[in-house]
Formats: structure tokens, sequence, C-alpha cells
């Protein structure tokens, strides 16, 4: 279900206008397909500079320098892949007609909140609630 609307350069989601409105979905949709192409060509990048520094490296300290910066490399590219997963899940939502909503109320979440973090599926509440309560097991 893609969408024919056309939102402007300059727009941002305002609390003036009704909540996932057209343009508002739009907006977030973009948002988020933008992330997700900009994180997948960031991971083709790593698997070429990973590929391509697959060279013997005599010296030890040199080797063990490489070794490390490639571990972070794939930490990090793990890290990403976990959050292309949230970004297509957010993306459902939106085809759902889900997004916006906190999973946990039932209640929007905030523009501001959507805007910083596009894959939030719970209102700040409900995150520090949440959070509050798995702390509080962890500590068990």
């Amino acid at each position: 279900m893609k969408s024919e609307v056309l939102v402007p350069s300059d727009y941002f989601p305002s609390d003036d206008e009704p909540f996932m409105n057209k343009i508002q979905v739009e907006y977030f949709r973009q948002k988020l397909t933008s992330w997700k192409s900009d994180l997948v060509s960031d991971s083709k990048d790593t698997i070429e500079s990973l590929q391509d520094s697959t060279r013997s490296i005599p010296d030890i300290s040199d080797r063990a320098s490489e070794e490390t910066d490639r571990a972070l490399e794939l930490r990090t590219r793990d890290r990403q892949r976990k959050l292309v997963a949230k970004i297509e899940s957010a993306l459902r939502r939106i085809e759902e007609g889900e997004f916006g909503y906190c999973e946990e109320t039932g209640e929007p979440i905030s523009l501001r909140r959507l805007d910083a973090r596009p894959i939030a599926t719970m209102s700040l509440e409900a995150q520090e609630r949440h959070e509050r309560r798995e702390k509080v097991h962890r500590e068990d």
C-alpha cells in the first residue's frame, strides 16, 4: 500500500494536525526507508572492506590491531542488522495502521519521540515503566 502523498522537504509533524494523518505516515515511512537504505549500504561497504582486508599481516601487533578493528566492526554491523529488523517492523506497523501507537497502552506516542526514534513501540512513560520493571527483575 504505497502512498501517493508528497511530503514537503521542510515538513515536520505537528501536534496541530490529526495524529498519523496521511502526510505524517508518509513522513515516517520515508524516514524509516531512508535510514534502512543507509544501514544496508554501510553493511555492503563493510563486507567489501572485510573481504579486501583478508591479507596476511606479518607483524603480530599490526595483526592483533587489525583483528580488534575487525571484531569491533562486526559487532557494530550486528547491532545495525538488529536495527534494520526493528525498522522493518516499524514499516510493517505503518502498513497495518498501528504505527505511532504504544503497544502497551494503545495511546499515541509523542511526535517528538517518534521523530527522534521512529522505531519506538512504546510511549516514553510506558518505556520508563518497562525499564523500571526490568531493573527490578534483574536485581532479584
